[in-house]
């Protein structure tokens, strides 16, 4: 998969499934998928939670899984 292949959508984190894979339901449509940390965010120790919003990166192929790139600041 190409970079400019994802596509990138925000969703909010629901539940965490344990070793590292989350339940993301997304904002534009109601859709609920599962979702794994990126590496640069299990480098840098980057915790996240239920409740959270995150951006997702997701497969064109496969639209039930996704890779968690970024967590969003919540206003």
């Amino acid at each position: 998969m190409a970079k400019q292949d994802a596509i990138k959508v925000t969703g909010l984190i629901t539940e965490a499934l344990g070793n590292s894979i989350f339940r993301v339901e997304l904002d534009n449509v109601d859709n609920t998928i599962i979702c794994h940390i990126s590496g640069k965010m299990r480098q840098n120790y980057i915790k996240i939670m239920p409740g959270d919003k995150v951006e997702v990166e997701m497969s064109p192929y496969d639209l039930t899984k996704g890779r968690i790139v970024k967590r969003l600041k919540i206003q």
